[in-house]
């Protein structure tokens, strides 16, 4: 899953100060400098073969495999960190509608594949660590510029993109009708709610 939420803004404060507190440095499972660089040099290129049992579906190369396995070896899964997901999550609106965003597949990461689509240097304009973040309402204002920036496409590279998604939600899943537009518009629409509204917002990476 890869939720985003809209979350009262003095509620967020307390968390992030609380989090300040109680926190310990994030593990780190891999060599992140080294597999950004390996990343960026294959940015350009498609890391998925078109699959030869279901057309219009594709298949992992071992390059998709090693992606995926740096965008997990990046997700915090501390007891700490784990324990904040769930208090945040406590706070989310009830509702999938302009406060709350929820993408689901099974095998294949949401924010993944969107990270794969969007390429290294675009995906570390969005907030935080892979898909997860906890901003008040005031850096929600600061960033958002630089999220509409990034998930705002249209044209070849939107339907570039799109295509990206689906294979990744094919090769390394079995998702192929996700909603892959979704995955651009849904954060997007989730954090201008909460510049509207002055909340703050956060967004979890999460295994069931």
């Amino acid at each position: 899953m890869w939720i985003v939420g809209a979350v009262p803004d003095q509620e967020v404060r307390n968390l992030l100060s609380a989090s300040v507190r109680n926190s310990a440095q994030a593990p780190v499972h891999c060599d992140v400098p080294a597999e950004l660089a390996w990343w960026r040099s294959k940015a350009q290129a498609s890391i998925f073969t078109p699959s030869t049992r279901s057309p219009g579906d594709w298949s992992a190369d071992e390059d998709a495999f090693r992606l995926s396995a740096f965008f997990d070896a990046c997700h915090d899964d501390s007891d700490h960190a784990e324990e904040l997901r769930d208090t945040v999550m406590d706070r989310f609106p009830p509702d999938v509608e302009e406060g709350l965003f929820v993408a689901t597949a099974r095998k294949a990461g949401p924010f993944s594949a969107l990270a794969y689509a969007l390429g290294p240097d675009a995906t570390l304009r969005l907030p935080g660590r892979f898909g997860d973040f906890l901003l008040d309402a005031e850096q929600v204002r600061a960033q958002l510029p630089a999220v509409e920036e990034t998930l705002v496409l249209t044209g070849n590279p939107r339907r570039d993109a799109v295509e990206r998604i689906h294979a990744w939600m094919t090769g390394l899943g079995d998702d192929p009708d996700h909603d892959a537009g979704e995955l651009f518009d849904g954060p997007l629409r989730v954090l201008r709610h909460a510049a509207r509204t002055g909340q703050g917002a956060a967004g979890q990476v999460r295994w069931y």
